[in-house]
């Protein structure tokens, strides 16, 4: 009895390496092609509740709880680097695989109203290579999306396109103007009677 509890007791160091490593590769892999992770202070936070917010997450979006430690180790010399000091306490990470940020924090927006979550809120996030501490979170919130974007870009080209058509057009109208409107008569010519 003995030598079989020594020898499930010398294997369990390994298995646990094993589960770390792969934890590790799984938080490098949600990394890649990644444009924005947060980490989300989930102290607290039921199982319910997480798959609730799982299920508000839109697809392109994950969320996942991981050891800071294994974090820690998966960002280190990556772009991501930044969210280290965000790595302390209950962490449960959200990794955007989309530009669409607006939309991808929505949903833990919500979800913190709804079970009225008041210190469950970001400890930090990384976008393009900046960190952005709780009070800024704000920022990434209300940043346009791709089509609010698009419609502005669009915008900003057409406006100098539509001034140069409407000068160029102006002269044309003013040559379609018939004559004699809004200025005076011409004098008219001296009747017949007046030569005689």
């Amino acid at each position: 009895m003995t030598s079989l509890r020594s020898a499930i007791s010398s294997s369990l160091p390994s298995i646990r390496a094993a589960v770390s490593r792969s934890k590790r590769e799984m938080v490098r892999r949600e990394l890649e092609n990644c444009h924005l992770v947060a980490g989300i202070w989930c102290h607290g936070l039921t199982v319910k509740q997480l798959q609730t917010l799982r299920g508000a997450i839109p697809e392109p979006t994950n969320l996942a709880v991981a050891k800071n430690t294994l974090v820690e180790k998966a960002i280190e010399g990556t772009k991501w680097e930044p969210l280290k000091p965000c790595i302390k306490g209950m962490n449960a990470w959200l990794f955007v695989h989309s530009d669409e940020i607006p939309p991808a924090l929505k949903p833990y927006r919500d979800f913190q109203k709804e079970w009225k979550l008041v210190l469950n809120d970001f400890t930090g996030a990384v976008f393009e290579g900046r960190l952005y501490v709780p009070e800024d979170s704000q920022a990434l919130e209300t940043m346009p999306t791709r089509m609010e974007s698009y419609a502005y870009l669009l915008g900003c080209l057409q406006t100098p396109a539509i001034s140069l058509v409407s000068t160029l057009q102006s002269p044309e109208r003013d040559a379609e103007k018939p004559e004699g409107k809004g200025e005076a008569a011409p004098a008219t010519a001296p009747s017949a009677a007046a030569d005689k």
